[in-house]
């Protein structure tokens, strides 16, 4: 199985014993054809394997992945493009594309050689610039491709094929991990090529598909002896003598090594010498015959990369084009070079690096850099110089600093690793005596923190400030790492060392008010909140005065937080309405403080407009607005859904905001369901993900949660011990926290006999009260908490009637079964029958089944008579174990949408169709959409029926 190479014979073959290397990769054996599948020596069961692949997509309209991996040369290439062949006579739409090793940098770069190429590109150019265009949010780019290949898949299957995926740029690397996931439900088939690496992209690309669609591992080892002999009839047109085959054997069944020790046989008889045993001396040896001027052009092209340009390289010469014409002609003609128009091309990598090797290193290092000043010179973008500033760029080279630190701000908001890597490199290359190293030190922590490796932001800082720098910029880097401190929740470090630059004095007007604005938002986690709120409004009074805008946001977030902190709702959504007019990125915290002054409609509105929003949004966090409100209106399993794609996003993108919190809520919703064991599972997970983040918020918030199991198991002492923490973790957290869970926890108080503790925290709810007088929530909640703590029905009452005019359907029913408990504790049977007959409704609809079966129970004991309604649980499989939401999602993708076009209909985001899809897919035991849309047309009428 040979490899891709020129369109002209290998040097040194005459014509009539050579084989050609045909336009499309594949090895033509003399005038023939190409070698088709009867023809690719040792490798037919590989191929079936892969045709049974193609089949199976085709046929079943579900997707799959293929990796073909193996070492170089061993015919990965080659048997890529036996599939895309397949493929293309099955009737695929192909992309196909190589990644390439010093354009491993340039984000996208790699996906956009599969998706734009051939004659019918999957993408057209103007789409892809135009989602180059809007990289600011990798999560966003990568659901627009999806939709992109979604849509071509509709109207027939598609093979998107990628070469050397080792080497694949990391924007490249994240869409392969999220797309083929993404897309499982539809006729997309992903077959990469990639050399063996344990720990390499392949293996996290395959990884990441594992658990969503079907996957195959193709591994390509040496050919056999028989096969290697059959190549070697193929190509020399006659049985090879003992001698050649024993030189073959030195080629460990290596396809390529193979012919190319054929090519050298060639030159080496011709030149009378000894026939190589290894590529690099078989390339030696084949280039000795060239030109002198010829070598020079290959080795500078080699350094420039697998594919490099002629005006390039001709620079790199010191030599007009024109004179290296016949040079380029010499090297095509040799089999070297691949010239395609607008690039020239290795016929192989590993011809590629036989030829660098050969140059010393201190001369690849020197050409490496003289490559990045023509590149720059040239008008090139400095991400394209990057690779090579990375290769020879040597401490004090000032110029490949600020390369590097372009580079990076150009990468920074889709690759925040390799911006973080570009600053680290850079700021080694500075020498500590000189200024500059500051400037760069900054940028290189606020890449590292954005990439979240906050520890390694931190350490830097420090170094830095121990090299003692003039005032301002101590105040500047001091401002940077607040951020760090920031995300590491390390609130009290940061405001000392906020305090601490501000005493210092001598920072520049913008560093100052950012350090103030910083010091706010660290006093929003303290005790001290009246001194926090003076603190803000001073910074951000300052920060309008100056016109500063990181400013501005900085002390209207802290503002926002301190009005939460302090229950404060109406002036926390005015903060938080006034932080999103600043920078729509904090829509989804005034969507939130919407939702806590009772105003879910303004909520639902600002999420259709977050839907309807064409540009990138914080995706993440509008899923955490979205599962908030509708776990507000008693949707479980609409928040459910929210909560578990939100998560997967946060995992993507690795910035775990709302972790611990979507799984407290998750398992408290499952308790409500009656699935004791997934509530088990969000808490163990919900206690792993404290341990990485510790901070007060999400301490307390698991430190309830266990309060609720523990009550659950029957252990109330342990439960009571809990809540007791709860309180004494933080102030602030009793109105964050326990704003609508308090009643639970004053009935746990109770049935503890910790009656103390119960008046505490009614007296906690009656003050939030007091702080939220227009929200009908926060006054039904606590008189409903007043009266559960004095056992009092006449409270309750009130309650009840006081939550009528709240739009959250669970806190009304929470009342009303309070208040039908103590009714019938007080001997007032009807009305509590009422009382509790109405919450188990309302449980009933929300999905609250465990909840809506206690009050049966409760109803059964009073006597209850007539109309008893059997609360019925879903099914595990099949489409009764649907829920209405994927019931709706199934429907609609069963008649032909897409998932964005089932999004826009439904008012979600795409992310949560495919979650919804996903798991309608599993209860189903489909693969596809195709299977879907059978599946549906059995159904009842009543059920192919959309509601």
């Amino acid at each position: 199985m040979l490899q891709t190479g020129a369109v002209t014979r290998p040097h040194g073959l005459s014509p009539a014993s050579a084989g050609e290397y045909g336009p499309e990769g594949a090895y033509v054996v003399g005038s023939g054809g190409l070698l088709t599948r009867s023809g690719l020596r040792g490798r037919e069961a590989e191929l079936e394997k892969l045709q049974a692949l193609i089949a199976s997509v085709a046929r079943t309209g579900g997707g799959g992945l293929a990796l073909i991996r193996g070492e170089p040369g061993i015919g990965k290439t080659t048997l890529l493009a036996e599939a895309v062949a397949m493929a293309k006579a099955a009737g695929f739409s192909v992309g196909l594309g190589k990644a390439d090793e010093l354009h491993r940098i340039v984000p996208l770069s790699s996906l956009a050689a599969c998706v734009l190429q051939g004659d019918q590109p999957l993408l057209s150019g103007d789409t892809f610039a135009d989602l180059e265009w809007n990289q600011d949010q990798r999560i966003w780019l990568v659901e627009r491709l999806a939709e992109a290949i979604e849509a071509r898949a509709s109207g027939a299957p598609v093979f998107i094929g990628l070469d050397d995926v080792q080497w694949a740029d990391p924007l490249s690397r994240f869409a392969l991990k999220q797309l083929p996931v993404r897309l499982r439900t539809s006729p997309v088939l992903w077959v990469l090529a990639g050399r063996l690496d344990p720990a390499g992209p392949t293996e996290e690309i395959l990884a990441a598909a594992t658990d969503g669609l079907p996957t195959f591992t193709v591994p390509l080892g040496p050919l056999s002896v028989a096969a290697i002999r059959q190549l070697a009839d193929d190509t020399l047109g006659a049985a090879v003598d003992e001698r050649v085959q024993d030189l073959l054997d030195g080629a460990g069944g290596n396809p390529f090594l193979a012919v190319e020790m054929l090519a050298g046989l060639g030159s080496a008889e011709t030149s009378g010498d000894l026939v190589p045993s290894t590529l690099v001396v078989g390339v030696r040896g084949r280039l000795r015959s060239l030109q002198p001027g010829t070598l020079r052009f290959l080795q500078m092209g080699a350094v420039l990369g697998r594919r490099f340009g002629f005006y390039d390289a001709a620079a790199l010469c010191g030599q007009p084009p024109a004179a290296l014409i016949s040079a380029l002609e010499e090297a095509v003609r040799a089999g070297l070079l691949r010239d395609e128009g607008d690039q020239l091309v290795f016929r192989h990598d590993l011809l590629r690096q036989a030829v660098y090797v050969d140059i010393t290193p201190s001369a690849r290092k020197a050409l490496h850099r003289e490559a990045a000043g023509h590149l720059v010179a040239a008008g090139r973008r400095p991400v394209d110089a990057v690779p090579h500033i990375l290769r020879g760029a040597l401490p004090g080279d000032e110029e490949a600093v600020a390369l590097l630190r372009q580079a990076a701000e150009d990468v920074l908001p889709v690759t925040p690793g390799l911006a973080a890597d570009l600053m680290t490199r850079a700021l080694d290359l500075v020498p500590s005596a000189r200024p500059l190293m500051f400037e760069v030190g900054e940028q290189a922590i606020v890449c590292l923190t954005r990439a979240g490796r906050s520890r390694e932001a931190l350490s830097t800082g420090d170094r830095l400030l121990a090299c003692r720098p003039p005032l301002e910029v101590f105040s500047r880097l001091q401002a940077a790492l607040a951020g760090t401190l920031w995300n590491m929740d390390l609130a009290e470090e940061l405001r000392r060392r906020a305090e601490s630059a501000l005493a210092v004095g001598g920072a520049a007007p913008e560093a100052g008010v950012r350090l103030a604005a910083l010091r706010a938002l660290a006093l929003s986690r303290g005790q001290d909140l009246v001194a926090a709120r003076e603190a803000g409004e001073a910074a951000l009074q300052a920060a309008t005065a100056l016109g500063d805008r990181e400013a501005q946001v900085l002390a209207v977030s802290a503002l926002g937080e301190i009005a939460q902190n302090a229950g404060e709702n109406a002036t926390a959504l005015e903060r938080f309405a006034t932080l999103s007019t600043i920078d729509s990125a904090f829509l989804p915290e005034e969507i939130v403080a919407h939702l806590h002054v009772d105003d879910f409609a303004a909520g639902g509105r600002l999420l259709l407009q977050a839907a309807d929003n064409a540009g990138p949004v914080r995706q993440a966090m509008m899923l955490w607005a979205q599962g908030q409100h509708d776990l507000g209106l008693g949707r479980l399993d609409d928040a459910d859904a929210s909560f578990v794609t939100m998560e997967r996003l946060e995992d993507d993108i690795q910035v775990p905001v709302q972790q611990v919190n979507a799984r407290v809520i998750r398992s408290r919703i499952a308790l409500l369901r009656g699935d004791r064991e997934a509530a088990r599972e969000h808490l163990a997970a919900a206690q792993e993900r404290l341990a990485v983040k510790p901070n007060p918020g999400n301490t307390a918030a698991v430190r309830f949660l266990e309060a609720v199991h523990a009550e659950t198991e029957g252990d109330l002492g342990l439960a009571v011990d809990k809540i007791r923490q709860v309180q004494q973790e933080g102030f602030f957290m009793r109105w964050r926290l326990l704003r609508d869970w308090v009643d639970r926890a004053i009935r746990i108080a109770l049935r503890g006999a910790d009656h103390e503790l119960a008046e505490d925290l009614a007296a906690q709810a009656e003050a939030h009260a007091e702080r939220n007088p227009a929200v009908p929530t926060a006054r039904g909640i606590a008189v409903q908490a007043r009266g559960l703590a004095k056992n009092d029905p006449a409270l309750l009452e009130d309650s009840v009637a006081l939550l009528k005019a709240s739009p959250r359907p669970l806190v009304r029913a929470a009342a009303c079964a309070d208040l039908g408990q103590a009714l019938l504790a007080a001997g007032r049977r009807p009305q509590a029958v009422a009382a509790l007959t109405q919450a188990k409704a309302v449980f009933a609809e929300s999905g609250a089944h465990a909840a809506a079966a206690r009050l049966q129970r409760d109803l059964d004991g009073a006597g209850a008579v007539g109309g008893r309604a059997v609360t019925k649980h879903r099914p595990v499989q099949g489409w009764g174990a649907l829920t209405a939401s994927e019931k709706k999602v199934a429907r609609l993708i069963a008649d032909g949408h897409t998932n964005r076009s089932a999004a826009d209909l439904l008012v979600i985001s795409p992310h949560t169709v495919n979650t919804h899809l996903t798991s309608a897919f599993r209860k189903l035991a489909v693969n596809s959409r195709v299977q879907l849309a059978h599946l549906v047309m059995t159904l009842p009428d009543a059920e192919r029926t959309c509601e």
